[in-house]
């Protein structure tokens, strides 16, 4: 059985290829077709040709096809299209003029959807009491067994006087009896008997766990309905409702209620919870105070690089118990940067090693410290791979070994952990490379998922799982060491995963709440709504996926951080505070203690942040952050045009009264 979602079409940028910006020459691409049409399992051919401002043709430049949406659609380098689910996409196409900078035009392609099949009328109680309402759901699956959410359903009932229903399948029970539900689009109908019994209950009861918390702090209503015998009826569905008075006349009394009556406010106020079922219902009321965590995050130094674009970093002590960052370069000459960082105030360079790349795009570190790993791509020779470093002084770096098996295709990320480097090859799949000798790396496993387009964009490793964010595929949880899964770096076993509609799952951070000893992974999006431009500020989208993996068999999504008008790109997690980079909109630190739920920004989670505005950047005042890193009491940032930055937390501030939540 296939999903079909068309929220899951959504735009999606992947930063490793589709960075574009319009060519220093004038020139432009166009395709043959104009535009292009199939259906479902079709393949078609197309052509695109470069030209110049007067419509010459420039035979000699080079074009790429890509699909952003490759589950869906896919385009191999011969221009052959092929749809595999129906829906509205493109094809782009990215030529490089003589400097370096892309072309880049977008070809529409349209599948056709086949004809619908059946409805399903999914989970009907098998008792419905009367005066209750529920909500009906509905699957609709097409000829080729694809689940539409593209088509209106309609409801109704064969006897009104018995049972209701709106247009949004919320089934209202007037009165006992039996009748029939029925759901249908177009000439495809659906019919589900129902019967409604007598409701038993006489009262409904509730209690909570605090009266007073702070906004982002969960309150547990509990709600029992019960007869006349105090017998608490257990099938019978309880609603929960919210009406909020904020306390700032000016704001609306936000909030968020689930099912089982966990509530959570976006403002200060007086906030009344109702519980009901049928024609009875019970209420309480409680006290919600503003969240009062706000602290100055103060500039602290920054270590400039203004004659190329900086990308990732890492941070760490070095043997001497000196502490030193490097940093990667991105779309330049294959540099990567040591630093000095024991005074953050003063940082120093203090080497440097070119390799042949255009980007080094990832750089860490392993645990001892004595080993940097630089990632490639856009070699001359196009071998790409992986430079191993030794940074046993990282004053006098010196590269040990190079290299290259299964990854010409460019590595875009990679990470250490315990002597193997998880490496990214072509944006398909990683590699396990064991480096016990660093001067002759060997390759040990490897892992790339099955389905139809996957692509990967980062791999994270931590207690022996290797955590990768593979796109419209979302966060696969692979065990290589840690024992749940039978796993190994020689046999990585995927035992999880989870997905999102946007499918630009970009990033991946697991942590354990030191509050409340839940399992959360963060899921970064990546999006550019508007492109990239490498030679102007940028705006970005995407947020913050807070997804509660406690239990990894049913992850599910619980919260967000969001910041508007800018976009997630790298983070971490550290004793219940997040640092994320958001590209335009900085470096934000994020309050994560207790259970988390609902919309963290506007709860007023963030604890403060930071814009590094730099008039002496590579392209000045224009604040781009990549990545956030706590360490040793400061922030360590780095920042696409401007280079390494360093800032310090303000000391928390006194907490004038204590809210018991447990």
């Amino acid at each position: 059985m296939k999903k079909l979602s068309i929220s899951v079409l959504a735009l999606v940028c992947i930063f490793a290829y589709t960075v574009t910006v319009q060519a220093q020459d004038n020139s432009s691409i166009k395709f043959q077709p104009e535009k292009l049409t199939l259906n479902v399992g079709q393949t078609l051919t197309i052509s695109a040709k470069v030209y110049d401002s007067n419509g010459k043709e420039l035979k000699d430049r080079s074009i790429r096809f890509f699909s952003r949406a490759r589950r869906s659609l896919s385009i191999d380098s011969l221009g052959n299209v092929t749809a595999h689910q129906p829906g509205d996409f493109s094809v782009i196409a990215i030529s490089p003029d003589p400097e370096g900078n892309r072309v880049r035009a977008d070809l529409p392609v349209s599948v056709n959807y086949p004809d619908l099949a059946k409805i399903e009328i999914r989970d009907v109680p098998s008792k419905i009491y009367e005066g209750t309402t529920i909500r009906l759901e509905t699957r609709v699956f097409d000829e080729l067994d694809f689940e539409r959410d593209n088509v209106v359903v309609k409801y109704s009932t064969a006897n009104q006087s018995v049972a209701t229903i709106d247009a949004f399948g919320n089934l209202r029970a007037v009165k006992p009896g039996k009748t029939k539900v029925i759901a249908s689009v177009d000439d495809i109908q659906s019919e589900q008997s129902i019967t409604i019994s007598s409701n038993p209950v006489t009262e409904v009861t509730m209690t909570v766990n605090a009266e007073e918390a702070r906004t982002g702090d969960v309150f547990k209503f509990r709600a029992k309905a019960v007869d006349k015998s105090g017998k608490e009826i257990t099938d019978i569905p309880i609603l929960f409702t919210y009406k909020g008075e904020a306390y700032d006349v000016s704001s609306t009394a936000a909030g968020l209620i689930n099912e089982m009556g966990d509530f959570v406010a976006d403002e200060a106020g007086l906030y009344t919870i109702t519980a009901s079922s049928g024609p009875f219902s019970t209420q309480k009321t409680i006290n919600v105070v503003d969240r009062g965590i706000e602290r100055k995050v103060e500039f602290v130094g920054k270590g400039t690089v203004n004659d190329k674009h900086t990308s990732d970093f890492w941070v760490w002590e070095g043997v001497d118990g000196k502490d030193y960052a490097v940093t990667g370069t991105w779309g330049a000459d294959g540099t990567a940067y040591f630093w000095d960082v024991t005074n953050p105030a003063n940082m120093v360079k203090i080497d440097s090693v070119q390799v042949d790349a255009r980007t080094v795009n990832d750089v860490k570190i392993s645990e001892d410290g004595k080993t940097c790993i630089i990632s490639r791509e856009g070699a001359s020779n196009r071998k790409n791979g992986i430079v191993i470093i030794d940074v046993t002084n990282p004053r006098d770096a010196n590269v040990i070994a190079t290299f290259t098996e299964n990854l010409t295709g460019g590595v875009h990320n990679l990470f250490i952990y315990q002597n193997h480097v998880y490496a990214l090859s072509a944006g398909r799949k990683y590699y396990v490379i064991n480096i016990d000798d660093r001067t002759k790396p060997k390759i040990v496993g490897e892992f790339e998922l099955e389905t139809r387009g996957h692509a990967i964009h980062d791999v994270w490793v931590e207690d022996g799982i290797a955590y990768s964010s593979n796109w419209s595929d979302g966060v696969q949880l692979v065990d290589v060491g840690n024992g749940i899964a039978g796993g190994s770096p020689e046999n990585p076993k995927q035992f999880a995963s989870y997905t999102y509609p946007s499918g630009a799952n970009h990033a991946a951070f697991p942590f354990r709440s030191k509050s409340t000893g839940k399992f959360y992974m963060l899921l970064g999006d990546e999006i550019f709504p508007y492109g990239l431009n490498m030679q102007s500020t940028n705006i970005a989208g995407g947020f913050i996926h807070v997804v509660d993996f406690t239990d990894v068999d049913n992850p599910k999504e619980v919260a967000r951080f969001e910041v508007p008008g800018a976009g997630s790109h790298n983070f971490w997690v550290e004793d219940d505070i997040l640092y994320v980079a958001f590209y335009n909109g900085g470096v934000r630190v994020v309050d994560l203690s207790g259970e988390l739920m609902g919309d963290l920004y506007n709860q007023g989670r963030e604890i403060g942040w930071i814009i590094p505005s730099d008039p002496d950047g590579y392209v000045p005042n224009a604040p781009f952050t990549w990545g956030a890193q706590p360490y040793k009491g400061h922030i360590f940032y780095s920042d696409w045009n401007s280079g390494l930055w360093a800032a310090k937390l303000e000391p928390e501030k006194p907490k004038d009264t204590k809210v018991e939540t447990k």
